[in-house]
């Protein structure tokens, strides 16, 4: 049903692989259109202008734009002098998984008051985030325990949405982040070590940088794994909608 090695930089002729892959748009319709935690199902349209996906029912009114998760800081971030240690080939394949299903999510796309979206303020917190997936996701189990983090104000800014989730649990799986977590899904399995956002987001020598790509890329391969069986079985994160569109 979807091809967990498929690479949207392929048809995005060029372009951001977010906003103009075809294919990564329909993978996202076809894994996040599902009952969620309440029962209640979750369809996304693609049909809606101007927006990437869109849903609207009794649930409430969300639009959803996609997002690349995985950064290598290859094009930026990581000293040349670390980037030196790895052979090209090695970085060219941590990029290359980036750009697969099990290295993108959605979060709201619309703006509200004006203000950044979650996307956006990931970027823009480019040392205490920076756009690292295991630190939004701490940031979004602690909007769920209303403690405070970096991306706490953006978060609450879209709280209706995340309440569609019920709670962290909840959220983790709905989008198949199992392998974010720790085995008993109460904490966040980081992606280098963790000092409560103390330090920079940014692997700052080789033996962090190895850490750092190791641990992405086996996130990225164990998701879409989990990704490929839920297509298959519809029976990992929820059952699946009977009536979502097919990819």
């Amino acid at each position: 049903m979807i091809d967990t090695t498929f690479d949207f930089r392929l048809d995005a002729g060029g372009r951001d692989p977010d906003a103009y892959s075809a294919t990564l748009r329909r993978y996202h319709q076809f894994l996040w259109s599902k009952p969620l935690p309440d029962g209640r199902v979750f369809e996304l349209d693609v049909t809606t202008k101007g927006t990437y996906l869109h849903h609207r029912s009794d649930a409430g009114e969300f639009w959803l734009s996609s997002d690349s998760v995985i950064q290598t800081y290859t094009r930026w971030g990581v000293k040349p002098k670390v980037l030196d240690a790895f052979l090209p080939a090695q970085l060219a394949r941590f990029f290359a998984v980036g750009y697969t299903i099990g290295g993108m999510m959605v979060f709201p796309g619309n703006q509200v008051d004006r203000k950044p979206t979650i996307n956006a303020t990931r970027g823009l917190l480019r040392t205490v985030i920076g756009d690292r997936m295991d630190l939004t996701l701490e940031c979004i189990r602690r909007h769920y325990l209303g403690e405070k983090s970096p991306l706490g104000e953006t978060l609450l800014r879209y709280r209706d949405f995340f309440a569609l989730f019920g709670d962290f649990r909840g959220y983790v799986d709905f989008f198949l982040l199992q392998d974010l977590v720790s085995e008993e899904g109460a904490d966040v399995a980081f992606f280098a070590p963790f000092d409560g956002f103390a330090s920079s987001a940014i692997p700052q020598d080789v033996a962090t940088y190895r850490g750092f790509m190791e641990r992405s890329t086996a996130f990225v391969q164990a998701r879409n794994a989990r990704m490929a069986a839920w297509a298959a079985s519809g029976r990992l994160g929820g059952e699946r909608s009977t009536t979502q569109a097919s990819p």
